[in-house]
């Protein structure tokens, strides 16, 4: 493989090898610092970061707040603290070598406040901010008034063309680079847009040369283009080294660095990645921020797929072929519905699928009665993590709602990824992951279930494989 060289990136010059910023403590001060004393790029996650007391041990975040308000700012609070605490941890583990980025989603509740307290709490701490699940406008702004670089993730030239045009031409001088983050491929949060295909993936060489030919054509400064989702060894991607066509590439890794030593994900996690096969991660729409995500196919996925398994429209007065009466509810109020739905609906009820829960769409879905509690109570519960949630219809204007019922086809996703990450529970919790990790189970690398530290796992990326 030709040789890595060295890139410019937020000030320094460094191994273009970069730690994706997987979020809600899965990328934290200790994986982004290990990452940067290897001399490459650690990016610790700023969305609801751990963050510990005197003694060194976590916090239990526990919300006290009697309404989503007042949960937000509580959890507002607790993101700033946090961000702060992994940024420290991080920059003292680097030890002055690689570069400290700090991920954050444009979607995340507070997202902005989050990021000026950050910034601010740790100034001189972080060299660089990577943002997406969004439009991310202001993030420009904001870096740059802190003099630091940031990162735009996008999928397509035509977001980055939509962002410089309206904002990041005025702060070119902190553009750091750009994270080019493909779709189909990438863990997580998924940008694929309206007029794409989910069952249709692009290759991502046509996409990044014209992310590239965009930036050079808008004036934009030759920076990086940070390769992100489905880079597993970099002999694969030889082509996009020093390739005039293509510019400045580093490559982004968020799912193999899941499985090292300093990753804080839990031990069941770690080796449930050593078992996966290929099509065990769904690209799929449950997320309640609308955006498609990818994670491992487990008890948890699975339950969301039988929920819009158990599905039909419904009508609050016959029209139509619907004309079957069903009751709904405590009260059986009566709705119609067609009436070979009422016969699937009968079905799942004498199957223990008693409950049918109101979506934003007219429809109903049915799911158990405990099921139907544990959705009521998380959509009550919500806190506030997103700017605006389907799940449990909160939005942080001043409405304080979407103007739009809560959809129980979704889930609470800060509760759901705060108790993976802290409980293990790997069948019952969502676990995201890149669509490439079935290969933890077949790289020699990882043979007889070896763990690597940070600084190994670099080191093995650097020489191609």
């Amino acid at each position: 493989m030709k040789a890595l060289k060295p890139l410019l990136i937020s000030g320094r010059e460094v191994l273009p090898l970069v730690e994706g910023g997987k979020g809600v403590a899965v990328s934290n001060g200790e994986s982004s610092g290990a990452w940067a004393a290897a001399g490459g790029v650690g990016t610790f996650s700023g969305v609801n970061a751990d963050f510990y007391d005197e003694s060194g041990r976590l916090i239990e975040v526990v919300y006290h707040g009697k309404t989503r308000r007042d949960r937000h700012e509580e959890l507002v609070a607790y993101g700033i603290r946090g961000g702060i605490a992994q940024a420290r941890i991080a920059h003292d583990m680097a030890a002055d070598r690689g570069r400290i980025h700090m991920n954050v989603l444009w979607e995340m509740g507070g997202a902005e406040r989050i990021l000026h307290g950050v910034l601010e709490g740790a100034k001189g701490l972080v060299d660089g901010v990577t943002c997406g699940a969004g439009m991310p406008y202001k993030v420009a702004e904001i870096a740059a008034s802190y003099g630091v670089y940031y990162y735009p993730i996008v999928s397509s030239a035509r977001a980055f063309n939509a962002l410089w045009k309206r904002a990041y031409h005025k702060f070119a001088d902190r553009l750091g680079g750009v994270v080019y983050e493909d779709p189909w491929l990438a863990g997580g949060h998924n940008g694929l847009s309206n007029s794409e295909d989910p069952a249709v993936p692009q290759l991502p060489l046509p996409r990044v040369r014209e992310l590239r030919s965009a930036m050079r054509a808008a004036g934009c400064p030759e920076r990086p283009i940070f390769m992100a989702g489905g880079v597993w060894r970099l002999d694969e991607w030889e082509d996009w080294i020093d390739n005039p066509e293509l510019g400045p590439i580093a490559f982004q890794f968020g799912t193999r660095p899941l499985l090292t030593k300093e990753s804080p994900i839990p031990d069941a996690w770690k080796h449930r990645l050593l078992t996966l096969a290929p099509g065990d991660v769904l690209l799929h729409k449950f997320s309640p921020t609308g955006f498609y995500s990818s994670a491992v196919r487990n008890g948890f996925i699975d339950e969301l797929c039988q929920r819009v398994e158990h599905q039909i429209p419904y009508t609050a007065e016959p029209v139509g072929e619907h004309s079957a009466e069903l009751p709904i509810g405590a009260r059986g109020r009566q709705v119609y519905v067609t009436p070979a739905d009422k016969l699937r609906a009968d079905r799942w009820i004498a199957e223990g699928f008693s409950e049918g829960l109101r979506t934003p769409d007219s429809t109903l879905v049915f799911v158990t009665p405990p099921r139907a509690e544990a959705i009521r109570r998380d959509q009550f519960e919500c806190m506030g993590c997103l700017s605006a949630c389907s799940f449990s219809n909160w939005a942080q204007g001043e409405t304080g709602n979407t103007g739009k019922k809560a959809d129980p086809r979704s889930f609470c996703i800060q509760k759901t990824l705060q108790n993976i990450v802290h409980t293990g529970d790997v069948e019952q919790e969502l676990m995201f992951a890149g669509h490439n990790a079935h290969r933890f189970s077949t790289d020699p690398f990882y043979r007889n279930g070896f763990i690597p530290t940070v600084g190994e796992l670099v080191a093995r990326l650097a020489t191609g494989a």
